[in-house]
């Protein structure tokens, strides 16, 4: 008997790291502090708080660092919108770290009208 499962479902990382810990209670902290007082009006579905998150419980505190703060470095008037799911997968890229960020929104296909 074959097991019927969501091909849609993303990969489950394996136990999140002390440093993990400390981000995930960080972007916490900010959700429940600084994002209420500055208002929630981010280009972006997901949130960039909430991305952030899922790219450190999905990718560990590193690679999520990078993607997290990527993100939050296109969220501006000029920067991208639009829908922007955390990568299921992502390729070793070694010492250059900062190619785990996604810089541009190139990437992203969906965009929101106003």
């Amino acid at each position: 008997m074959t097991e019927i499962t969501d091909k849609h479902e993303p990969p489950v990382a394996g136990p999140v790291t002390p440093a993990g810990r400390a981000m995930l209670g960080l972007i916490r902290l900010y959700q429940l502090t600084l994002s209420a007082v500055m208002g929630r009006t981010c280009r972006h579905m997901p949130s960039c708080s909430e991305y952030a998150a899922e790219a450190v419980r999905r990718h560990g505190a590193w690679r999520g660092f990078w993607l997290g703060f990527s993100r939050v470095a296109r969220c501006h008037p000029w920067g991208s919108h639009g829908l922007d799911p955390v990568p299921d997968s992502l390729p070793d890229h070694g010492w250059r770290f900062w190619r785990y960020g996604r810089w541009t929104g190139r990437h992203i296909t969906e965009r929101f009208e106003d």
